[in-house]
Formats: structure tokens, C-alpha cells, sequence
């Protein structure tokens, strides 16, 4: 069990998570590369499993493109909102169960060919983060593809801090509190950082190959991005992609993924 899960509870209860996708198109950023990655790895007879599935962002994404889809939250709340969208589709291959990313106990070993961690990197303090790992490679069949997403303390301090709220960022108390404790100064305890050097570390520590590390979230300036014109916008995504795809970029992310194979 995590030891922070009611205040991750208590976070999710009054959100959809998946408003974030959709508030603009800086915020949409990570949903929109996100998904380019996950189609490049998850096949029409793929059995996938999201642990932090939020509300059903991706489930309601991925279940045409997959054989089965399972997905998991801490949050009852994410649960019940995920299946009213489930219920109301008729979507016959989504199953959803309320657990923890740390203690996945009531699923089989070697279950799924795609293990996706999209969330609890987010709230898990670094010494927690090894239950995560060997969670998703125990249910994980051999061969099989896991992706965990994290928040990079580098690429989220210059973008949503100093390059956003240059009045307050950077500060020497943000600097302890980001830099050395790799922890929220809004809201510690609950959101935690790594970078993507560390998070490769604890990853090959406990037996997962890296396959890549890739940044999907690179605004710098959210109302620059948010008031561009159309044609712009599209050459954004363009100049984006190319930093999505550059593993020395990946640092300056404020999210990224990494992609593991068991």
C-alpha cells in the first residue's frame, strides 16, 4: 500500500482527470504524444492493463485497438466515472477494478503483453517507486511492453515554473524543495519528481530493460502555444515531435515516459 493513498484519494475525488486534455492545447500536449507512443507499441491482440487509469482517458482511446483492456485506480470515484462511459458506449472488452500500484495482488502473474503506468509515478515518493516496478513486471508477460510515465524535476520547474511564473520561480526555497527533495512546493507530499537518468536507474535495477525515454510534453510558454494560429500550432507539433523523439531532450520534458520490455 502506498503510504500517501488517502491523500491521493481525497485529491481525485471532486477532478476528471481527463479535462486536463482539453483546457488547451499546451495542456493537451502530453495526451497527444502520449497516444502517438502507445500506438507504435499496442496491436490489435495486445491485452492491456492501465494502472492509474484516472477516469478513461486512454481506456476509451485504446479499446478498439486492442483485445482486452483493463484498467485500475486508486481513486473509487476515477472508477465509477469510468464506467458510466463504459456503460454508456457499450464496450464489451473494458473490465475496471479499483487498486494500488504498489500491491496488484488480485491480478495473475504474466497476465498482459502491455503494462502502462500512467499516473502513480506521479504521487509515489522515490522509495516506493520499486514496488511499482515489480508490480508491473510480475503481471507482465514475458517479452511484454511497460511504460511509466513520471514528472521530470527539471523540465517541470523551468516550464510550469520559471518560464510561467517568473514573479515567483526560481527561488531558493523552490530549489531545495524541487531540485534537491524532488518534491511539490504546492502540494508536498502527494506530487513527487525524478529525471530521467534516475528513473533509468531504478527501472534497470530491478531487472526491466529500457527500451527508450521519451519526453512528451514540451510547451516552454503555455499562451505563447495556446494563441498561436492554426498553421503555427501544426508546425509546433512538428518541431515537438522531433523532441519527443530525441532522447537528449528528454531531461527538459515537464512528463516523459519510459519504455520497458520484461
Amino acid at each position: 500500500m502506498s503510504s500517501n493513498e488517502n491523500y491521493v484519494r481525497e485529491w481525485y475525488s471532486d477532478k476528471e482527470e481527463d479535462k486536463r486534455a482539453f483546457i488547451s492545447r499546451a495542456g493537451g500536449l502530453e495526451f497527444h504524444f502520449t497516444k502517438k507512443l502507445l500506438e507504435k507499441y499496442i496491436a490489435k491482440e495486445s491485452k492491456v492493463i492501465e494502472i492509474g487509469c484516472g477516469t478513461g482517458y486512454y481506456g476509451m482511446f485504446l479499446f478498439d485497438k486492442c483485445k482486452e483492456y483493463a484498467g485500475v485506480d486508486l481513486s473509487p470515484k476515477n472508477i465509477e466515472i469510468f464506467n458510466e462511459k463504459i456503460g454508456k458506449e457499450k464496450i464489451k472488452n473494458i473490465s475496471t477494478i479499483v487498486g494500488d500500484a504498489t500491491n496488484l495482488s488480485q491480478i495473475e502473474n504474466n497476465e498482459y503483453d502491455v503494462v502502462l503506468v500512467f499516473g502513480p509515478m506521479y504521487h509515489l515518493p522515490p522509495e516506493e517507486r520499486g514496488l511499482v516496478f515489480n508490480e508491473a513486471k510480475r503481471i507482465c508477460k514475458e517479452n511484454g511492453i511497460m511504460m511509466f510515465a513520471y514528472i521530470n524535476k527539471l523540465g517541470a520547474y523551468l516550464q510550469d515554473g520559471i518560464l510561467s511564473d517568473p514573479n515567483r520561480y526560481p527561488s531558493k526555497i523552490s530549489n531545495e524543495c524541487i531540485l534537491v527533495n524532488e518534491a511539490s512546493d504546492d502540494t508536498p507530499g502527494l506530487f513527487f519528481f525524478s529525471t530521467s537518468s534516475k528513473i533509468k536507474e531504478n527501472a534497470e535495477l530491478h531487472g526491466l530493460k529500457v527500451i527508450k525515454n521519451l519526453g512528451v510534453n514540451f510547451f516552454f510558454n503555455r499562451d505563447l502555444i495556446n494563441n498561436m494560429d492554426e498553421e503555427k500550432f501544426e508546425s509546433w507539433l512538428e518541431f515537438s515531435e522531433y523532441l519527443c523523439n530525441d532522447e537528449s531532450c528528454t531531461g527538459l520534458s515537464s512528463h516523459s515516459i519510459i519504455i520497458c520490455k520484461k
